[in-house]
This record gives structure tokens, sequence and C-alpha cells, in this order.
């Protein structure tokens, strides 16, 4: 895949690199110089005391004294948030509000930009219902995770009920809709109508190398059958593409040397508990090639 060099210097010339990587790290306002345009904090590549790490916005450019590390926004952005290049450009072409063009394809837009966001707000659904569910925090508790490992690996709660997720994102036939293509909710066989796919389950996410959630993994709460539910196949999510965990493998170490490999969600999220981040998790297939 490939971007005209047009578009390309037109994001370097829009971007601000003083921003971007002002989102990820805290200037040091006695040896920074704003009128001079030199930006300096502690590096966010490696531990360190002493700000050795400068930005300079008129270059376009970072750079640390220390280890090295050196490139412009979009190099930034792939080496901070473990985006390839291609994702490293459309993540800097959506804050400036620009269209991606690629040479030789037409440019209709992101027509799965909706079913991302659907995943991203059942994401939070579930996160905002295991705060207020009592026996799904006791679980977990029981399991030997805490708080920090369920933020971090973005865990929830899937209500009892059936059509808690529904009644929450559902309220009109466009955002069904893209339910239903999310593999959220399930089209009843006679009546007419949709009920909730996961119910009364912790929630797994499971997020692509962007991070953004794709599909969901759900374990009963109780000695309820499948013990574990995953998502169906849908446009953004194929199972035997992806590797739960691996998102947050990326974001816990900047060269992964290895990864390994487990059977099940709570284990990855088990061994990270214990500082073990180089872990990942089938998602109920084979290991294979891919």
């Amino acid at each position: 895949m490939r971007f005209s060099d047009g578009f390309l210097d037109e994001i370097r010339q829009r971007l601000s690199i003083h921003e971007v990587v002002g989102e990820h790290v805290i200037w040091d306002k006695r040896k920074s110089q704003p009128g001079r345009g030199d930006y300096w904090a502690c590096c966010p590549f490696h531990g360190e005391k002493t700000p050795s790490f400068t930005v300079s916005p008129a270059k376009g450019f970072y750079h640390c004294f220390g280890c090295g590390a050196h490139g412009t926004a979009l190099g930034f952005l792939m080496e901070y948030d473990r985006l390839d290049f291609v994702a490293a450009v459309e993540e800097l072409a959506a804050r400036l509000g620009l269209d991606v063009p690629r040479e030789g394809v037409q440019n209709t837009g992101s027509p799965l930009a909706p079913l991302y966001a659907a995943l991203g707000q059942a994401a939070d659904f579930f996160e905002k219902s295991l705060r207020t569910h009592q026996p799904a925090i006791d679980y977990l508790r029981g399991r030997g995770l805490d708080g920090d490992s369920a933020r971090s690996f973005r865990i929830g709660y899937a209500p009892a009920g059936w059509d808690g997720l529904l009644r929450e994102l559902g309220e009109s036939d466009e955002a069904r809709q893209q339910l239903l293509a999310a593999g959220l909710i399930v089209a009843r066989e006679t009546g007419g109508g949709h009920y909730d796919r996961f119910r009364d389950r912790i929630m797994f996410p499971i997020r692509d190398g962007r991070g953004r959630v794709v599909g969901f993994g759900g374990r009963v709460l109780g000695a309820g059958e499948p013990k574990y539910l995953n998502s169906p196949e849908t446009a953004v999510f194929h199972k035997g593409q992806e590797l739960y965990g691996l998102y947050e493998a990326r974001q816990a170490e900047r060269k992964l040397a290895r990864l390994l490999v487990v059977e099940g969600y709570m284990d990855a999220v088990s061994l990270a508990r214990h500082g073990i981040r180089d872990v990942v998790a089938t998602l109920g297939t084979a290991t294979t090639g891919e």
C-alpha cells in the first residue's frame, strides 16, 4: 500500500511534532525554550531522571542524546504506539481531518469506521458495567487480578439481562444494524427483534495492532455453557489472524524479542499481572504459520 509523496508532505507540513510528542511526555519547563522552538523532556523510550530528549518543531524531528532515538512525528507514533507505517499515516491524517488517498485506489472513505465505533462503545459499556457488579469484581479478584490489570486489558462485564447492551446502544435502526454486523446482538428466530449475544459474562476485548476493539471473548459467571463465548467472524474480526493480548504486549515492551503463546484470555492477563508481558493467547484456533 502506497501513499502519494504530496499527501505525505502535506501531513508533515501541517502537523506539529510538538503536539504529537507532547501528548506522551511532560516538558521540562526549566530547560525548554519555547521562544526558540526548543523543547526538552525525559525520554519516553528509556528510563532517565535528567531530560536528554529534545523536540524541534522548526526542523520537524525529535532526538534523544541518551539512547539515540531519532525521527519525525510519523516515526514517533510508530515507535511509541507500536504502529506500522500505514496505521501511523492513517492516525496522523485522522488528526488533521484528511481523507487518505492511496495510489491506484479510489478513495471511498472508511466504511468500517461505524463498526469500530460500535465495538469501542460496547467495550466502554462493559467496563462501566463491571464497576457496579460486585460478583464479577469478586470473581476477578479471586483469580488474582487487580484493578490495574482490568484497566490495562479493558476487562468488563456483560449484564445478565437479554438486552442490556441493546438498550444502551441500539436506539436507532442504523445503530442496531451496526451492533448486528459487529456480532454483538443476535436476530431472534421468531417474532422479530434482537437480543444481546453476551449475557452475564466477564468480557475480554480483543484489540488489533492499533488498539481498536475488533471482537470479544466472554467467560460465563457460574456453571453455564459454553464456558467461553467468542465473537463471530465479522468484517473486522478474523480470529485466525488475531492474537489476544498482542496490542497490550507491544505497549508494555518496546522491543519484543519473543512471544509466549498461552491457551486462554485469563492465562495471558494473569501472567501480565505478574510482570510477564510478552504473552499472547490464541482465540480458540489452531496455531498456524499465519
